[in-house]
């Protein structure tokens, strides 16, 4: 938990059925984008294509921020500062992935059937995300 984040807060990110990410170019614009978010202990866990945006600005830099969002990705709640990491250990990845199952169950077992069905399941790229109140 963050010490400028409150308790209620930072539940309503843990329950929040999408979440805002935004993540920043090198210029240090912000680009945010609604996704699934699963907490597991103080981390939270994010999927996304390999290749997405968000994964290639996270290559550069792990500042990040948070907020609850709707479908369209309409911020809801405040910002939290966060740093985020591209996952590449396959135990952390898998933990990931299990934290999304527990959060978003059948929903998150459709995604993945989809993503394997189209070959996509091998190139997702997990995220951790822990606030640093900032």
């Amino acid at each position: 938990m963050t010490g400028d984040a409150s308790m209620a807060e930072v539940e309503q990110l843990r329950t929040a059925p999408y979440v805002s990410l935004e993540t920043f170019r090198r210029s240090g614009k912000g680009v945010a984008t609604p996704v699934w978010c699963a907490p597991d202990d103080t981390d939270f866990y994010v999927f996304s294509a390999g290749d997405a945006g968000k994964v290639k600005r996270l290559r550069n830099g792990s500042r990040a921020r948070l907020a609850i969002c709707d479908v369209r990705g309409r911020v809801l709640g405040p910002w939290h500062e966060a740093r985020a990491e591209l996952i590449v250990e396959p135990l952390s990845a898998r933990r990931a992935l299990s934290a999304l199952r527990r959060k978003y169950g059948w929903q998150m077992v459709l995604a993945d059937l989809g993503a394997k069905l189209t070959g996509r399941f091998g190139r997702r790229a997990y995220i951790r995300i822990v606030l640093t109140g900032r």
